[in-house]
């Protein structure tokens, strides 16, 4: 197969944390990279990971993810696969790790949002500085969303 041919085969990998945007209220996005193993690149490629019980957070400096699952490589042997559910470092600019870092109190935590591989062929992982959202705050945002339903079927 050509090389041409490969690329139009090959799917766009886009996993998404669908109850991030319901559960917070979404302050600030950054785009950071995922220090990976090899055997998680290619689970990733094949679209088996998960990102909904996935949290970051600091130690020592750097910032970390856990609970973001990533199933074993089927066609590796067990001495080189890796721990589906091991911390992995985000790669942020230091700029970005400083800002994230002073905005950091109480209320606050940071989640992932959306795992996907850019047009290079790295992973990446969408976070973003978020607030939980109290019950009530909730049922609005189930009332706006009902109501654009609505409106929706109405134009039809």
């Amino acid at each position: 197969m050509s090389k041409q041919g490969k690329e139009s085969v090959q799917k766009e990998i886009n996993i998404k944390n669908r109850k991030a945007s319901f559960e917070y209220a979404l302050l600030d996005k950054y785009i950071a990279g995922i220090q990976l193993k090899g055997t998680e690149i290619k689970s990733i490629r094949e679209g088996k990971a998960s990102i909904a019980e996935a949290f970051c957070f600091f130690e020592k400096g750097e910032l970390f993810v856990k609970g973001l699952q990533i199933t074993e490589y089927n066609k590796a042997s067990n001495y080189y696969n890796h721990d589906p559910l091991r911390n992995r470092k985000l790669l942020l600019h230091k700029r970005e790790m400083i800002k994230l870092s002073n905005k950091m109190d109480d209320n606050t935590t940071i989640v992932p949002l959306q795992l996907f591989i850019n047009k290079g062929g790295w992973a990446k992982l969408e976070i973003a500085l978020a607030k939980g959202k109290k019950l009530y705050d909730k049922r609005d945002t189930i009332k706006k969303r009902e109501l654009q339903r609505t409106l929706g079927r109405k134009i039809k």
